[in-house]
């Protein structure tokens, strides 16, 4: 009896945050190809550098149905010159 009350509560906890209800996701990092629901951005994020390198980014966003996203990707500092 115990061991069916746990593994029903487990799998109602399981599907409520699967939900999305009062979870908040960690960010994904971009792969190429991914297909990608941008309506809106938020915010877009790097750390500072002094030396142009690829650095890995973050933009937080909201899709088509208002959910809010975040993605981390890859790019030239901030601090790269584009036109020497």
């Amino acid at each position: 009896m115990n061991m069916r009350l746990w593994l029903g509560t487990s799998m109602m906890a399981v599907a409520f945050i699967s939900c999305g209800v009062g979870a908040q996701t960690a960010p994904v990092e971009y792969e190429y190809g991914m297909k990608l629901d941008v309506a809106k951005v938020i915010s877009l994020t790097e750390p500072d550098q002094q030396v142009c390198q690829v650095v890995k980014a973050q933009m937080t966003y909201l899709d088509s149905s208002g959910q809010q996203h975040e993605l981390i990707y890859r790019k030239l500092a901030n601090v790269c010159s584009y036109y020497d």
